[in-house]
């Protein structure tokens, strides 16, 4: 067996452009669906993968990791860049697809079966329309908890938030306040049965992200994410110190080498690696090792588009350290109109059970896809008060 060709297909679904990756082989109806999405750099990533081929058309697909050596480490520069490594994400992908469906067996069956009988989703505010999860004012604690008590109506029983808002380096009370304004008028919404979590989108610095934090403790987070910059590992393990609330990082890691100084570090209580972005499942398989090792939970980032997560699904169903799966579901309305998934999600709880489908378990519409071609995806800036540029 063969590959014969490595084509990328861009969907435009307003804040991103889905990146999907479709390694064709010379086995007649043998191919295998990949996402390698990476906002505001659509054009930079199907170059990359356009580089990246010519290393593998003419190789056997099925010698995954054989080949995910050669991407990584040949061409001189190492794939731990966020072009590179999303590139290499996106065509690892297709090949556990491919092997997959070569066995005629679900990807996680290939990594031992499965170690649960479901995975739980949860979603963003609004189900990942981009009004609702990142504009919504961070003094509106009343929208807040409409949003929230929305989601538990979808059957949702955990969902994230954006509730911080941007800060300098240092500032007052006010935007504590704010904060703690939205999380308690949350948590009064829907309980304590159900499970909140809140996204700093590593706005604050760790001084203000320490703050955010402490102010955060009375209303049981299932997890904070991102309180300050990843390249500030030090600082994000002091505040992991500083607080009983899970801390959540990894998203923009790329790697594992990355994922092992915070796990070195004690930095977190929950590891977030992008499955589009740290190297594919590939990689993501070896950061689970070590998050096993350290008893650190697994919670792969995923606001992408639907192969990322029928990706991430079936990693979750083949790793124990694995918590919950991170899902959109509200992003466009013709979501589900580009793709057809093995997987079942039941309504109440919005737990997931295995696909029996082999390989990752879905096929993209073409055709649908073609329907909405690439526009550069929604501008996001950020300025301080002051002028200065901030973090969006």
């Amino acid at each position: 067996m063969k590959i014969t060709a490595i084509e990328t297909h861009v969907c435009h679904a307003r804040m991103r452009n889905w990146i999907f990756v479709k390694v064709l082989t010379d086995q007649p109806g043998l191919w295998g669906w990949g996402e390698a999405t990476l906002e505001w750099h659509t054009r930079a990533v199907v170059g990359a993968i356009e580089d990246i081929s010519h290393l593998l058309v003419g190789e056997d697909p099925r010698r995954v990791e054989h080949l995910w050596q050669m991407m990584y480490r040949q061409h001189f520069w190492h794939g731990n860049g966020i072009v590179r490594g999303t590139a290499i994400s996106g065509i690892d992908l297709s090949l556990w697809d491919i092997v997959g469906k070569a066995l005629g067996v679900p990807c996680h069956q290939l990594w031992g079966g499965p170690v649960r009988d479901y995975v739980r989703l949860y979603c963003h505010l609004g189900g990942g329309r981009m009004e609702d999860f990142y504009e919504t004012a961070p003094d509106d604690a009343k929208r807040f908890a409409d949003l929230a008590r929305q989601a538990v109506a979808d059957g949702f029983t955990a969902f994230k938030s954006m509730a911080v808002p941007e800060t300098m380096p240092l500032e007052g009370l006010k935007p504590v306040r704010y904060a703690e304004a939205c999380v308690a008028a949350m948590r009064e919404a829907v309980g304590d049965g159900i499970d909140i979590m809140v996204d700093c989108h590593a706005r604050p610095s760790p001084a203000m992200g320490m703050r955010f934090a402490r102010a955060m403790e009375p209303y049981g987070l299932y997890f904070f994410e991102e309180p300050c910059w990843p390249e500030s590992i030090d600082s994000i393990a002091d505040i992991q110190r500083a607080v009983g609330t899970p801390i959540a990082t990894g998203e923009r890691l790329i790697s594992q080498h990355a994922f092992r100084e915070l796990l070195e570090k004690r930095a977190c209580r929950v590891l977030q690696p992008d499955i589009t972005h740290c190297g594919g499942l590939s990689e993501a398989r070896r950061i689970a090792a070590m998050a096993e090792a350290y008893r650190v939970a697994l919670a792969p980032h995923n606001p992408q588009g639907p192969v990322s997560t029928a990706a991430s699904l079936e990693l979750g169903f083949a790793t124990p350290s694995y918590i919950i799966c991170e899902s959109v579901h509200g992003d466009v309305p013709w979501r589900a109109d580009v793709v057809s998934e093995g997987f079942t999600v039941e309504k109440e709880g919005r737990l997931v059970r295995p696909s029996s489908r082999p390989g990752l378990g879905v096929e993209i519409d073409e055709a649908e896809v073609k329907k909405h071609p690439f526009e550069q995806e929604v501008l996001q800036r950020t300025f301080y008060p002051d002028g200065s540029v901030g973090d969006w």
